[in-house]
């Protein structure tokens, strides 16, 4: 069994809304946890292009993971040529392994751009949160995909 990675903590607003991108237009919106987690919540649409995407990570939670997992991946190799080390050590072959590489910077997941409306979906009960300009133009449900005009 192997041992986990890491968690990435991805924290929330004062509202309790994460922050997401679509990675189909670049827009960035908010949701709530508990709206993302809910079981009858099969996909999640962009409230802004109304397409969907199968993950809506920010660019800094992928980084943040590439680092975590590439961190792990030296690390392992690293114990891996360690014990080959100690195996050959008085033999007529030898293998040293050098000194452990060092870890690139995982710097945490700050919660950013708070300028953002709420926006409730009447179809769905459920909040998002948008750009201003959304609330003008129009915006689709995160969760069912409709197209809904508040104004």
């Amino acid at each position: 069994m192997s041992e986990p990675i890491g968690v990435i903590s991805i924290p929330s607003d004062e509202d309790g809304f994460v922050l997401m991108q679509c990675p189909l237009c670049g827009e960035f919106f908010k949701l709530r946890t508990e709206d993302i987690e809910a079981e009858d919540v099969i996909e999640i649409w962009c409230p802004c292009c109304g397409l969907k995407s199968e993950t809506y990570f920010t660019k800094d939670v992928i980084e943040l993971a590439l680092k975590k997992t590439e961190n792990y991946a030296m690390d392992r190799i690293y114990d891996e040529f360690k014990k080959l080390e100690r195996k050959t050590r008085h033999s007529i072959v030898s293998f040293k392994a050098g000194k452990k590489p060092s870890h690139r910077e995982e710097y945490p997941i700050r919660n950013g751009i708070e300028n953002m409306d709420i926006t409730l979906y009447p179809c769905c009960n459920r909040k998002a949160k948008t750009k201003a300009m959304y609330k003008i133009c129009g915006s689709y449900c995160p969760f069912c995909g409709v197209r809904y005009d508040e104004y």
